[in-house]
């Protein structure tokens, strides 16, 4: 099949790289509004560049992978969909909650898939932890612990519009959470600090946050984030019920440090940057929406299901600013 990419920055890169080794890939059509990135680019994957998402959707694409700024998210996204085109989006679908749910309606009778790009849903150890809450071996949990620590902040130009660190960071665990449990946030209850980076204060933001989440079958889900471990990029899921408990994200390379006497375990090289944290994962969500091009099987991350953790996010940032527990029901009434 042939796969469109529209942005190749740093993740447009990326899956530009991915795609080209997949199997079910015959060619890429990349566009983005650098013409020297899109050159680049098909230089290096043996892609073809076009000038532009129209002439792209012009080209006879199966499918399209949006890695553009997220500005341009819901315009790229509809664009496709208008063209009868499976889309797959890096999160978010759009930078607010209101665009985002512009977008859910466009799309949702449209017929055509769209894939937002969630990608712990396909990491092996995220992936195991949510068959053993289906297949019940853990019996009814009680406490879910979700954790995403950065090892040092974005640039402050990032930040200044990313929307702060619930909806641009701990919007992953949020996802997660709620893809792992299969069960819905009914409130929130959210706090953050600075420790440094004071471009991150000025924007309005918390570089260091956690967020306490009540699911509506009584399990508490604890998210806890920051910019600021210079150790390494450490995201990790912990589940514990009434019959056993599991964690993803223990493996060699987490980038923690034992003062237990005799310890050795983590002993391998810290994961440094989430793409190499979530390498396997980008491969197996790719692999996935050339499934979804094909018709092969519906969107493992809808548009839907990424405005869920949106309003998450919307609870937290709230709370966060009231310094009092929200209810979800209070934020979708907003």
């Amino acid at each position: 099949m042939r796969i469109g990419i529209m942005g190749l920055g740093r993740i447009g890169a990326f899956h530009a790289e991915t795609l080209s080794t997949l199997d079910a890939v015959d060619s890429l059509v990349v566009t983005d509004p650098v013409a020297a990135a899109a050159t680049t680019a098909a230089e290096r994957f043996g892609a073809r560049a076009v000038a532009s998402p129209e002439a792209l959707l012009a080209a006879g694409v199966d499918g399209v992978v949006i890695a553009a700024a997220t500005d341009a998210h819901p315009e790229l996204i509809l664009a496709a969909v208008r063209a009868g085109v499976p889309v797959f989006c890096e999160k978010p679908v759009a930078r607010t909650i209101e665009e985002s749910l512009d977008v859910l309606r466009a799309v949702k009778d449209s017929g055509v898939e769209v894939h937002i790009g969630y990608n712990r849903r396909f990491d092996p150890g995220y992936v195991a932890a949510r068959k053993a809450v289906v297949s019940g071996e853990l019996g009814p949990l009680t406490t879910v612990r979700s954790t995403t620590l950065d090892p040092e902040p974005p640039p402050a130009a990032y930040v200044a519009v990313s929307g702060g660190i619930f909806r641009d960071c701990a919007v992953h665990d949020f996802d997660t959470v709620r893809w792992v449990t299969g069960r819905e946030v009914t409130e929130v209850y959210a706090t953050g600090a600075n420790r440094g980076a004071d471009y991150i204060a000025a924007a309005g933001d918390v570089d260091t946050a956690a967020a306490l989440l009540t699911l509506d079958d009584g399990t508490l889900a604890v998210v806890s984030n920051t910019r600021h471990n210079p150790r390494g990029y450490d995201a990790r899921l912990e589940l514990h019920g009434m019959t056993d408990s599991i964690a993803a994200g223990l493996e060699d390379n987490l980038p923690l440090r034992s003062v237990e006497p005799g310890a050795t375990f983590p002993g391998g090289t810290p994961h440094h940057f989430f793409m190499d944290r979530f390498a396997t994962a980008y491969r197996a969500e790719l692999t996935a929406f050339t499934e979804v091009a094909a018709g092969l099987r519906p969107s493992p991350c809808t548009v839907a299901d990424a405005v869920e953790a949106g309003w998450i996010a919307e609870a937290c940032t709230l709370s966060l600013h009231e310094h009092r527990p929200v209810s979800m029901e209070e934020v979708r009434k907003a």
